[in-house]
């Protein structure tokens, strides 16, 4: 009994070693400075560089070169819009198009991902938003749906009672669009600060692609049809202000698209491989182009895309700075025990996370 007491203590101690000093070392161990906001100017056709902090800039572009602060609200007249506006510096135009300032805020939209978004426990209960409600605010729905074999089935929130007439209606609606019950990837955004509601893109059984939402009441579903050799694995719903895009698809190849919100066409988005279980996305879009960065455990790339075609025109990865610090604390959490992981919401102990 003694020396099972003396094990159980010895691998309790080990155990809070393994726990505590990684997290003790990230501590004490200063932290590199914070990461340079980069964005690609449509003016200069290159990236420029912020770091600081507390209004203390430095700018510079990819070949060193320096700016002042007015310099660069000139490089970036669409992200500095209202600065330039407020010195009467907005341009009348930029590049070959005219600029006009209203258009030109209206068609900037933001988009961000996280691993964590999608690796963690899905309830299977979503919320069914009124798209065409006639009033100019959107309302938190009354009911909720899932979905399982025999199709969708809509739920009264205040009695836990089936809506029986607009569970049918709906599934109806969809299996006349062949949807193939039940669904294998269920997507929206079911919140009512924004704009407008665009429901729910999803994947049936058989992997095909769905826009399903609810108008007046009733069902609105599409199927949009995809090439061939196109198999969905992820998808994003945007809804952005200037409503051209439905949404984001990522293949089994990690492939990036963008879902044409009139024609539901797919255009590829031109970067190397997305793994949404893996790395983190920020899409800062205009009209002109697109500035994309894509984050991993490993590294940071971003890239400069045409507005239009989502073609590439350029890209930057941020260079790996080794130090003795950064060695030793990836050796730390090789060997370290952690409950929480960035990439994920699940807790539980886990050895080198």
């Amino acid at each position: 009994m003694k020396k099972f007491s003396t094990l159980f203590l010895g691998a309790t101690i080990l155990f809070l070693l393994l726990w505590q000093i990684p997290w003790l070392y990230s501590f004490l161990v200063p932290q590199k400075e914070k990461a340079p906001f980069v964005l690609f100017s449509p003016i200069l056709n290159d990236f420029t560089f912020s770091k600081g902090e507390s209004k203390k800039y430095t700018h510079t572009d990819s070949n060193g070169n320096q700016f002042s602060q007015q310099q660069i609200d000139s490089l970036h007249p669409v992200f500095y819009a209202r600065q330039l506006m407020s010195d009467s510096r907005f341009p009348d135009s930029i590049g070959n198009a005219p600029a006009d300032y209203k258009n030109i805020q209206h068609d900037v939209f933001y988009f961000r991902h996280s691993p964590r978004d999608i690796n963690r426990p899905v309830l299977g209960i979503w919320q069914m938003m009124e798209s065409l409600s006639g009033r100019v605010k959107l309302e938190t729905p009354e009911d909720v749906f899932r979905i399982d074999e025999q199709g969708i089935t809509f739920i009264d929130i205040a009695t836990n009672q089936i809506d029986a007439s607009k569970s049918a209606r709906f599934t109806k609606a969809m299996k006349q669009q062949q949807f193939v019950f039940p669904a294998s990837y269920v997507i929206g955004n079911p919140i009512v600060k924004k704009d407008y509601d665009e429901g729910y893109l999803m994947l049936d059984n058989e992997k095909k692609l769905f826009h399903v939402k609810q108008v007046k009441g009733r069902p609105y579903v599409e199927k949009i049809d995809l090439p061939e050799n196109i198999v969905p694995k992820h998808l994003f719903i945007t809804e952005f202000k200037n409503r051209g895009m439905l949404g984001f698809l990522t293949d089994e190849k990690n492939h990036f698209y963008a879902i044409s919100a009139k024609t539901h066409a797919l255009i590829r988005i031109d970067i190397p491989q997305f793994v949404p279980e893996e790395n983190a996305i920020m899409i800062y879009g205009m009209v002109y182009q697109w500035t994309i960065k894509v984050s991993s455990k490993e590294k940071v790339c971003y890239y400069a895309l045409d507005g239009e075609t989502l073609s590439l025109i350029k890209s930057y990865e941020v260079p790996d700075e080794p130090s003795l610090s950064k060695t030793v604390g990836q050796y730390l959490s090789r060997i370290g025990i952690r409950f929480s992981n960035p990439l994920d919401k699940f807790i539980y102990p886990r050895l080198g996370a």
